[in-house]
């Protein structure tokens, strides 16, 4: 039944859900053999075009004859029928058992009726034949096919990056205090294990000794190493900074936060909801369609002029007409050209029916850390007394200079971005806890926070201390720059805001979409973001298992809600909302879970994909108009409505209304080439 299903719609498995991990090999399958198909159906769809006595007619040649050449056109088309009609087929009957006829259905409808009546007619004489017709259907709806499989060819392994976050050993400390290697698996609550500098944590714990910093990035999202000490609790998967630390474990396997977020994901993954696919839709049209004019044509030929051979081949071409080959490339075409023309403006489209819902977004959900900001910590402020700031931060940056703190490598790259010249540096001197002394040009300089003050029993003056209040208010961290005794600058170090968010907020309510941001950072931290950058809602304080909840919370609402995340975190959530939307260079993980990927860290790049959309859905109901539009005429004169005045539609003339539908509907997609981004 997937199998049945997920060929023309590929992001589902049948269910509306998105099992992510096993679509990923069903489709690289299948794009396989839909490509191997084509080209030995085309190739064998040659002959049977050169030896049809219609091709022959129009085009006024004579293929060489020689001994048998006159079965070509039987046996090759047998040959095309069996080995590339027959998973159509294979595809039609779960949408018909399950009365969902769709693009498979109609086309197994045509190619049987077609086949069948063609087979019959080489032995009985009916009058024309439909294997020309007959080949080149399939070779279309192929080629239509194997554009789709290859435009949203998915790599989908969300929980297996989650999972490699996770170390395979750990070290346990017996009893007597030695220290023995085990595998993560063989951990038990309680139990104390010992967690080296620069080593991944196997297990939710407890710190009972040491001290160290953790990066939690690849969890929390948040940039900025955490401090731990006696008391801290630790997540397993998370890295180990400078120190080592003795934990004692409260969580293993599981039960660890990580297992939490590895399960969201997944529940998110199965919760998605089903949509179809417009070609789906317009093919479970024609198929009634078709079907309701072939009783029709029966019913009405019958009565006038008795049931003969003449009904049965006017039923036929009826059927073979309903199944327009331009239907087949209608939808894969603008898909393959949307996404490539995506990728080229840093776009990459990994689900096409999250493109083709994000044309209807109302709201976009931003992570703050990586998306808005840089996930950097920087100077995000500087205030002077008496000093040129370039000189302040000159000076900070050399006396900054041997350090390899947080804050001191975020001044010195400050001033590399003003590319200042650094003044040089003697007596450098670390004080525990204050922060740092150095000599420059014969002066005293310190840097460091309030407690560097409070040991030189300084006091900033007021334009300084205003600035620090204000940075207080929004949780920024302050070091102070001190010469001669003298409180000369203070800095404000934070996340830094990436240049293009404003305009991202501004572009996406020019187009009445809403903006809201996601953050475990502080309600101050949040607000002073939402507020710089004109967000509409802001939640803060947002734990990684809630994420997902708050996105949840804006769809009960009536929301439309695209994600926008770059960490581990933000994995539920991206896989819950209507469009999950990743920044390339967050984790690998947020990237699995994402339907859509910005290769560049620049959420201004979230408009274009609102504009691909609707461009690509414009194009592709264009295409179908196109390409059904003309069963509209070509139905009712193959039925033989206009048969009294003597006009009635052949199989030829069906025949060329199909390709002049297909032309028309593979040089619209073109146009779409043409889309300029903002």
């Amino acid at each position: 039944e997937h199998e049945g299903h997920s060929e023309h719609t590929p992001a589902s498995d049948g269910s509306g859900h998105k099992p992510q991990e096993h679509v990923s090999h069903d489709h690289t399958g299948h794009e396989d053999m839909f490509r191997r198909r084509f080209w030995v159906c085309l190739a064998l769809t040659l002959p049977v075009l050169g030896y049809s006595e219609m091709i022959q007619m129009w085009f006024g040649f004579h293929p060489p004859f020689f001994p048998g050449s006159q079965w070509i056109v039987l046996l090759f088309s047998v040959v095309i029928f069996l080995y590339g009609g027959l998973p159509f087929i294979q595809m039609g009957i779960p949408e018909i058992r399950d009365r969902k006829p769709g693009m498979m259905a109609l086309i197994s409808l045509a190619i049987n009726v077609a086949f069948v009546y063609s087979l019959v007619n080489e032995f009985f004489h009916l009058g024309e034949s439909f294997f020309w017709e007959l080949a080149t259907l399939i070779d279309i709806m192929l080629l239509g096919h194997w554009l789709e499989m290859r435009s949203v060819r998915q790599a989908s392994g969300a929980l297996n990056e989650l999972a490699r976050l996770m170390p395979d050993k750990a070290e346990r400390i017996r009893a007597d205090g030695s220290v023995e290697t085990i595998s993560v698996a063989q951990l038990k609550t309680s139990e104390l294990i010992l967690v080296r500098p620069g080593a991944s944590i196997p297990a939710d714990g407890e710190v009972i000794e040491g001290n160290s910093s953790v990066n939690e990035a690849m969890i929390t999202g948040e940039s900025k190493p955490v401090e731990k000490q006696v008391g801290n609790t630790v997540i397993a998967g998370t890295l180990n900074g400078d120190g080592s630390l003795r934990v004692r474990v409260t969580a293993t396997g599981e039960q660890t936060a990580l297992a939490g977020i590895m399960r969201l994901v997944a529940q998110a993954q199965a919760s998605r909801s089903p949509t179809q696919v417009l070609a789906d839709k317009a093919a479970g049209w024609l198929f009634y369609g078709a079907l309701v004019a072939a009783i029709l044509t029966s019913i009405g030929w019958t009565i006038a002029t008795g049931f003969d051979v003449e009904v049965i081949k006017r039923v036929v071409t009826v059927l073979v007409i309903a199944c327009p080959h331009a239907l087949g490339l209608a939808i894969p075409l603008v898909v393959s050209i949307s996404t490539s023309l995506g990728a080229r403006n840093g776009v990459l489209i990994r689900n096409r029916l999250a493109l083709e819902e994000a044309r209807a977004l109302n709201m976009v959900i931003f992570d703050k850390t990586g998306t808005l900001t840089k996930g950097e910590f920087g100077v995000v402020g500087i205030q002077t007394d008496g000093l040129p700031e370039e000189e302040a931060l000159a000076l900070a940056a050399a006396v900054e200079g041997d350090s390899e703190h947080l804050i001191a490598r975020s001044i010195r790259h400050k001033a590399e971005e003003h590319r200042l010249a650094l003044p040089g540096v003697d007596q450098f001197e670390a004080i525990k806890g204050r922060g740092i002394k150095a000599i420059v040009n014969g002066e005293t300089v310190y840097v460091g926070g309030p407690r560097l003050l409070e040991m030189l029993a300084l006091s900033p003056q007021e334009t300084i201390s205003s600035f620090v209040q204000s940075a207080n208010q929004k949780a920024q961290t302050v070091v102070y720059l001190v010469v001669s005794n003298q409180v000369k600058a203070a800095f404000a170090l934070a996340d830094v805001i990436r240049p293009e968010s404003k305009q991202a907020v501004q572009r996406l309510h020019q187009i009445e979409v809403e903006v809201a941001m996601l953050t475990g950072d502080s309600q101050e931290v949040a607000k002073a973001v939402a507020q710089e950058l004109g967000i509409d809602h802001y939640f803060a304080e947002v734990l990684p298992e809630h994420k997902d909840q708050k996105v949840q919370e804006l769809q009960r609402g009536g929301k439309k809600v695209a994600m926008v995340g770059d960490g581990v975190n933000d994995a539920p959530a991206l896989t819950r909302a209507d469009v999950g939307i990743a920044i390339g260079s967050g984790t690998d993980v947020a990237v699995e879970s994402a339907d859509i990927i910005l290769v560049k860290s620049n959420p201004l790049h979230v408009v274009r994909i609102l504009e691909l959309s609707r461009a690509t859905y414009q194009k592709m109901f264009q295409n179908l108009i196109w390409a059904t539009g003309y069963n509209v005429v070509a139905i009712p004169l193959a039925a033989g409505v206009l048969a009294p005045w003597d006009v009635l539609l052949s199989p030829a003339a069906g025949a060329v209304l199909m390709s002049l539908s297909t032309i028309v509907v593979a040089i619209n997609a073109q146009f779409l080439r043409r889309l300029q981004f903002s």
